[in-house]
């Protein structure tokens, strides 16, 4: 099935929240310890932080099936022609219908499109999306310990993938 892409505004923002919420557990339960999982959902997906970030050079993109949002990517240029994949979360039951192939594919466009000569982004060093992104051809930059706030450390490794 094809996803219906579109771009989100901040009427959106109690969407993507409700995505990130679903989807955070499957994704973090067994890497990050529940304090550090709350920390950082009240961090990044508080209303206040989507709206800056779509407020400022932050692109949201929605994926629907049919009338339901399954998931959203978050995207922006960075520098030296850098496009940076912030989020890309789906609903634990859409995963496995190619969907996030579908919305990757669009910022890739999006991105090149705007200039972009890779598309960067961090996972987790323990968490298995790793494969996924390879498998898109994302490959290995370097890897990444990065401080978060309130004694937490996010340890990642950053991909990349030539537009």
């Amino acid at each position: 099935m094809t996803l219906q892409i579109s771009i989100a505004q901040p009427t959106d923002i109690p969407v993507i929240q409700n995505i990130a919420r679903t989807a955070w557990t499957p994704t973090y339960g067994e890497i990050l310890s529940e304090e550090q999982s709350r920390y950082m959902l009240d961090w990044m997906y508080s209303t206040e932080t989507l709206t800056q970030s779509m407020e400022g050079n932050t692109i949201f993109l929605l994926g629907k099936e049919e009338n339901t949002t399954m998931g959203f990517a978050a995207f922006e240029p960075v520098e030296g022609g850098v496009v940076k994949l912030h989020k890309i979360y789906f609903l634990p039951i859409s995963q496995g219908r190619g969907y996030g192939r579908q919305l990757l594919d669009e910022v890739a466009k999006q991105a090149a499109q705007a200039g972009g000569h890779y598309l960067e982004l961090n996972v987790n060093r323990s968490n298995s999306a790793r494969q996924f992104y390879e498998k898109l051809g994302f490959e290995m930059a370097r890897e990444e310990d990065n401080y978060i706030g309130n004694g937490y450390w996010m340890n990642d490794y950053v991909m990349r993938k030539k537009l």
